[in-house]
């Protein structure tokens, strides 16, 4: 018949003397050294039960049967050593159990499968401190009665030891998977990755190798608010943030999976103040997020504080960033007559063609814009005519004009 740990209540024993306690802290040394001899048939017992009731060590002792055996007896050895008055014994046991945890943690073995396997053994070493305090003198089992206790408190203390270092290899299992999907994700936003190395790096981001990708960019202060609570219906983001103390933008790798640029973007905007989003064109594999990456900082350049930018609504702007050089020629040819003007008339004009071809084409809008009558935009059009030699109502200057403003705007010559 099995002997059990006492249960514990809410209430407070009454202390024994320090006579009772000495004489059953004696009782208890002595009862725990007579196991030593017991070990390897307790052992036995222990992983035919856990065999029994655990389908995780049932498992682990089809596996490997020897190995199993041995991790029990040590911890068993130990543990029970540590009930004898010696501080190193105590110490290394709590090391061994710490050692086991880890093992089984990092093995990814149930937790609860553990702490049932120390318990078990616990109320093992009970039983048989119990049979041999009896065998010696029956009132040796009532001393040690009175300090079950102090074994609870000992099983207790390596569970909760377990239970810690459980918590300890997690939380380093998590940060080195977050490590890796951060380099993995850098180095396709790199363009860096192996061919080779693409379907492993696939399957560990859950994507597959082929599919409809684009790539986010983010700015600003506040750039993390930008990032929505769930990802958009359909739309699975990848968040890769900036460098600690560094002044890049933070990238999102999105998987449309079939699914179009308008619902991302609904995603991301409004922007909150402050914050720049750029939003590049569509890529057809894993392989081509490098460049995805790169039409997404262009789409961050042509986009204000607090705004969000598609590259597709702007490659206009995305030709002349591509060659600035160009676009810096562009604009001398197409704005360099204007420089025989006062800066002040020269703004003015700069300012009512923006307004004039951002409204369409329409004088009446263009004034409304700019507080004007209609026909002071139409005389400041006519002079700029007059100045360039250019005619607006070719469509050849009038590109060529959108195209030196826009990169008077976003490369700062004119």
């Amino acid at each position: 018949m099995r002997t059990e740990l006492p249960a514990r209540t809410g209430h407070t024993a009454p202390r024994p003397d320090e006579r009772l306690d000495v004489h059953a802290l004696a009782v208890l040394h002595r009862c725990a050294r007579t196991l030593v001899a017991e070990l390897a048939e307790m052992t036995d017992r222990v992983v035919e039960r856990l065999c029994e009731e655990q389908p995780a060590y049932r498992a682990a002792h089809d596996a490997a049967p020897e190995e199993l055996w041995q991790e029990v007896h040590q911890s068993l050895r130990h543990n029970v050593g540590s009930l004898i008055p010696t501080r190193a014994c105590r110490e290394r046991a709590l090391d061994v159990t710490r050692s086991i945890a880890m093992a089984k943690a990092r093995a990814d073995f149930p937790l609860d499968a553990v702490l049932h396997a120390f318990r078990l053994g616990g109320v093992l070493v009970w039983e048989r401190l119990l049979q041999s305090a009896g065998r010696r003198d029956p009132e040796d089992v009532r001393r040690l009665i009175h300090i079950a206790a102090n074994v609870w408190n000992f099983v207790d203390h390596h569970c909760m030891v377990i239970a810690d270092t459980y918590r300890q290899v997690e939380r380093e299992t998590a940060w080195r998977e977050e490590k890796r999907l951060r380099a993995a994700v850098r180095t396709l936003l790199d363009g860096s990755t192996p061919v080779a190395e693409l379907p492993a790096v696939a399957a560990r981001l859950g994507l597959p190798e082929r599919g409809s990708y684009a790539v986010i960019a983010v700015t600003g202060r506040r750039r993390a608010l930008v990032r929505p609570a769930d990802d958009p219906p359909g739309i699975r983001l990848l968040w890769h943030a900036a460098e600690p103390g560094g002044s890049g933008p933070d990238f999102a790798v999105a998987h449309l999976a079939g699914q179009s640029v308008d619902g991302l973007a609904d995603a991301l905007t409004p922007a909150p103040a402050g914050v720049r989003i750029g939003i590049g064109t569509p890529v057809d594999t894993l392989a081509a997020l490098g460049e995805g990456r790169r039409l997404a900082e262009t789409a961050l350049r042509v986009c204000a504080p607090g705004s969000a930018a598609r590259l597709d609504e702007h490659l206009p702007a995305a030709l002349v960033l591509s060659a600035p050089q160009l676009g810096a020629a562009l604009t001398d040819r197409l704005l360099a007559p204007l420089a025989q003007l006062t800066p002040a008339d020269r703004a003015l004009i700069l300012d009512t063609l923006d307004a004039w071809l951002a409204d369409g084409g329409s004088a009446q809008r263009a004034a409304t814009r700019l507080y004007c009558h209609r026909n002071t935009v139409l005389n400041r059009i006519r002079k700029y005519e007059h100045l360039s030699g250019r005619d607006l109502n070719r469509p050849e200057d009038l590109v060529e004009l959108s195209l030196a403003l826009t990169a008077r705007r976003l490369v700062g010559r004119g």
